[in-house]
């Protein structure tokens, strides 16, 4: 995962989240929200991505003013799933993706053509992150200097400013895009600077790698399990039309894909549900700190997983070390004993 830290001033209308809480608006059934498509189709990859033509970047329109992007796994294994939300007055990128270089990957080009004419100039966009790891920001670059656009920082100092968040990891925040409120609510524990995002239009919950079909990915148990109760708290009444993560490294078996594969035949859905986040805060109390599966959830902690497979490796090592003296001095006391006799 890599790294470019952006911040750019915009034009009028590019402000920060309001300051104070906004009210919930009272939804009495699912039907009340924006309804979309979760029939997506994304590219397999392949395992020669050398031999294979692919796309480097694919959009699912869920409506006409929520977008689903998806990098490459032939560009990038990592193959990181972006969002645009577009609001009456401005618009809202969540991620960034693998990518910086904008010819490999037109993330820039393709998210300004999505968005509606604000007169002579597009839409203003805000552009945001779920956490600081690389696989997630490296395309702000792209939208360093674009016109009417904002590109929040990706530091815990900066998301704690930017957002208002006083008592971190508590609180929530708001964002108003126009006629569409965003609710962000602190999620660490796979990151300390994860937030999550719900929309209020659509019922989507987007949720980053807090939660999505692949390797959980746990750097710190305790503020990861306080982040499932709050979410399981924050969702309980209301309604959530999917949850859409930030990867897809599961097949639909729930198997996973060999790390780093470039090829995913028979790929699990990206969307998740309301029952896997109510679900989570016991996966994840039973969470053993190292590697562990909890019905449809695999947890590990891969900085853990790695000092383990080291270890393990150096007592194999020093083992073999032994054994191999152990028999280099068996056969010198064969050899002395020939020669004596």
């Amino acid at each position: 995962m890599r790294s470019l830290l952006l911040s750019v001033l915009v034009v009028v209308g590019i402000a920060g989240p309001a300051l104070a809480p906004l009210p919930v608006r009272a939804q009495s059934a699912a039907n009340a929200l924006a309804s979309g498509s979760t029939d997506m189709h994304w590219s397999e990859g392949a395992s020669n991505c050398k031999t294979s033509p692919h796309s480097s970047l694919e959009v699912h329109y869920y409506n006409a003013q929520t977008f689903i992007l998806r990098e490459s796994l032939c560009v990038t294994f990592e193959a990181p799933f972006m969002y645009l939300l577009v609001g009456s007055t401005r618009a809202m990128l969540i991620d960034t993706g693998d990518v910086a270089d904008a010819d490999h990957m037109p993330l820039a080009t393709t998210v300004m053509g999505l968005l509606p004419s604000n007169g002579s100039a597009k839409l203003p966009l805000l552009v945001v992150h779920t956490h600081r790891h690389l696989d997630h920001r490296e395309g702000d670059g792209q939208f360093a200097q674009l016109p009417g656009v904002q590109v929040v920082g990706f530091d815990l100092d900066s998301v704690k400013r930017f957002y208002n968040f006083t008592d971190w990891p508590n609180g929530q925040a708001q964002i108003d895009l126009g006629d569409r409120i965003v609710d962000v609510i602190p999620t660490p524990g796979h990151n300390e600077t994860h937030v999550s995002f719900y929309d209020r239009k659509t019922g989507l919950f987007f949720s980053g790698d807090f939660l999505m079909p692949a390797r959980l990915l746990i750097d710190d148990a305790a503020a990861d399990l306080q982040s499932a109760r709050r979410v399981a708290a924050f969702v309980k009444d209301r309604p959530v039309t999917a949850v859409l993560g930030g990867h897809v490294e599961l097949d639909a078996r729930g198997e996973t894909y060999a790390w780093e594969s470039t090829y995913h035949p028979n790929e699990h859905a990206l969307p998740m549900t309301k029952d896997d986040l109510l679900a989570l805060p016991a996966a994840v109390a039973s969470f053993n700190g190292f590697y562990a599966q909890s019905g449809p959830f695999l947890m590990m902690n891969s900085m853990r997983v790695l000092i383990a497979i080291g270890i393990a490796v150096v007592v194999v090592l020093i083992a073999l070390v032994i054994a191999l003296i152990r028999y280099v001095r068996r056969r010198l006391r064969t050899r002395r004993a020939i020669v004596s006799n």
